[in-house]
């Protein structure tokens, strides 16, 4: 379950940092003031970039804590620059690597409990990973990807996926 859960986590948000380091550079080149990047939102009913990146690090790092057993730590949604943002992503990546591999043994049985909509959800760890946390990682680490092609940040397949 780590291989499956912070291995990919931590891959995928180091892709993240690439494509901010991007961005950024895309915003000195074109000057172009950061604030507009950060707050912009592919459609009106959307999150802006700011919040895509917060919730792809959300998603991580209480993930990993949830599969180790424990309760995940918040993070304050207080970052403003895309520095700020990079150490977002440093904070959820060195979170995950606190969690000894050996926390994971057996969590794809572990009953995993969180709230939505105020509800409280039950499932193992294996369909929380699998049909819970995996996809709304993806789809937040998505649509900040798509806001910024969508603003021309010269970024690729290759940018999204990592090394």
């Amino acid at each position: 379950m780590h291989h499956r859960s912070v291995a990919v986590y931590d891959r995928f948000l180091g892709a993240l940092s690439g494509l901010l380091t991007k961005a950024e550079a895309h915003c000195t080149a074109k000057g172009i003031k950061p604030e507009a990047m950060l707050t912009f939102r592919l459609f009106p009913d959307m999150l802006p970039f700011v919040k895509q990146v917060q919730l792809s690090c959300d998603f991580a790092a209480r993930a990993a804590a949830r599969l180790a057993g424990e309760e995940p730590k918040g993070f304050p949604d207080t970052e403003t620059s895309f520095a700020e943002l990079q150490d977002r992503i440093a904070a959820a990546r060195g979170y995950m690597a606190s969690f000894d591999k050996a926390r994971y043994d057996g969590a794809e049985a572990k009953n995993i409990t969180i709230k939505v909509r105020g509800s409280d959800m039950v499932m193992t760890g294996e369909n929380f990973l699998n049909i819970y946390s995996l996809p709304q990682f993806y789809f937040h680490l998505t649509t900040a990807y798509n806001i910024l092609r969508h603003n021309g940040v010269e970024i690729g397949k290759g940018d999204y996926m990592g090394g």
